[in-house]
């Protein structure tokens, strides 16, 4: 998405480690037209497939959910990375592990929300090495939900989360591939619809 490349080209910043800020319009900071368009360009690639949920990870990833839910006008489901209050009965649950936190939550979807005649989209904000997007699928199986595909805002090309899926199958589309990152040298890869 040619617009999200340059906005990242415009305003992130990178980091030792691969670390990329883009808190001014992704995180922490939401550029709620930027936002809205990237639900409708997940939805220009995903429609057509018999979506009835929008699933994602708390908490970046639910602004993005909620404005592609928009499109596909159906509900969003979030895993919560904690047992909460809120969640009684079953869960489907799978470990994770978030670089981002240096930590490993349970991902956990209470079992009333997701059943087998669900057809579902993934949404998340960021992939890099892929631990949640796979937690993620592995309680989508549990479940037998059928998987549309995932959708991801920002893929990190240089680490393996993106390859690794797309070797086991996953009809995975990121909006924006970084394969380069250093400071002010951003570089992307341009494929086919972000495959």
């Amino acid at each position: 998405m040619k617009e999200l490349e340059e906005r990242i080209i415009a305003q992130a910043r990178v980091y030792p480690d691969h670390i990329i800020r883009m808190d001014s319009f992704l995180d922490h900071q939401l550029d709620i037209g930027l936002l809205d368009r990237i639900g409708a360009e997940f939805f220009r690639i995903f429609s057509g497939r018999g979506i009835n949920k929008i699933v994602t990870v708390e908490a970046s990833g639910i602004a993005y959910a909620c404005m592609t839910a928009r499109y596909f006008d159906v509900p969003v489901v979030f895993a919560k990375k904690a047992k909460g209050d809120s969640i009684e009965g079953g869960l489907y649950q799978a470990e994770t592990y978030s670089y981002s936190y240096n930590g490993g939550p349970t991902l956990l979807i209470a079992k009333e929300r997701l059943t087998a005649r669900d057809t579902v989209l993934v949404i998340d904000d960021l992939l890099a090495k892929g631990d949640t997007l796979h937690s993620l699928l592995e309680i989508l199986s549990y479940a037998g939900a059928k998987v549309a595909g995932v959708g991801v805002v920002v893929e990190k090309g240089f680490q393996e989360g993106g390859r690794l899926l797309r070797q086991e199958g996953v009809d995975l589309h990121s909006l924006a591939i970084i394969d380069q990152a250093e400071e002010r040298n951003i570089r992307f890869r341009h494929t086919s619809e972000g495959q």
